[in-house]
């Protein structure tokens, strides 16, 4: 089985038709996203219509929540917590519905999915090698899919010895032995110096994981938040993958 593994989206349509039509090139067997479809962007009813359409499995993310109110703005940088407002405002019904049931957290079969963590599903970043430790000792699972940093890499882990990677686009990991923390990277706000928009294949049965990376129109993305008059860092930073 060949899955495609999406997250962070964050209403960025542009990034995520790029990613959507790469991902049809690939034909894997199914899509799986890790939350956070809405918040800092333009487009959060086109972005959930298409998540809801298009993926098999689906979880919340932190901006997901507190789009709904689940979740205390104050508990947000200013810039999100502004976007998270405007979104309240323009949401329509049926994206709030489909958002409403879904978990931070789910399994498939052997593998595990968090939007954030294993330790905390919601809010911790998972960045380094104490939180990968972390992590991993809250659950017995061989593979963990995790977002919510917007930074594609990877943790092995293999008689105790922990290994941490940056898996640029074209990375290719083999899988076979060890325990894994896979991270796919952010599709519509990159913050790992490559404003390209990522995702990750992973195989199941041939125990690999490839690492995509995706061009689309920035500038288009970049347009729409002037437009509305959302802050303006919001829109620089996708230009540098910051």
């Amino acid at each position: 089985m060949r899955v495609a593994v999406v997250s962070d989206i964050h209403a960025n349509l542009h990034a995520l038709e790029a990613v959507l039509g790469s991902i049809d090139d690939d034909s894997p067997d199914a899509l799986w996203c890790l939350g956070d479809l809405v918040g800092y962007g333009p487009q959060p009813n086109a972005c959930c219509a298409a998540v809801e359409q298009r993926a098999d499995l689906c979880l919340i993310g932190n901006h997901d929540l507190a789009v709904l109110g689940r979740l205390n703005l104050e508990d947000f940088a200013p810039d999100a917590a502004e976007s998270a407002r405007w979104t309240q405002s323009v949401l329509e019904p049926e994206h709030r519905a489909f958002m409403e049931p879904l978990e931070p957290q789910a399994s498939a079969g052997d593998v595990e999915l968090y939007h954030a963590s294993a330790r905390d599903p919601v809010w911790e970043y998972l960045l380094t090698p104490l939180s990968a430790f972390a992590s991993f000792a809250e659950t017995g699972a061989r593979i963990l899919l995790v977002g919510h940093s917007h930074v594609a890499l990877a943790f092995a882990l293999a008689e105790d010895r922990l290994e941490t990677s940056i898996t640029p686009g074209g990375t290719e990991l083999d899988l076979a032995e060890g325990r894994w923390i896979l991270n796919p990277g952010s599709v519509g706000q990159p913050r790992d110096g490559d404003p390209r928009a990522a995702y990750l294949i992973l195989d199941l049965d041939g125990q690999r994981a490839e690492y995509r990376r995706v061009e689309y129109p920035v500038e288009r993305t970049q347009e729409e938040i002037r437009e509305l008059g959302l802050p303006e860092a919001l829109a620089e930073r996708l230009a540098h993958g910051i």
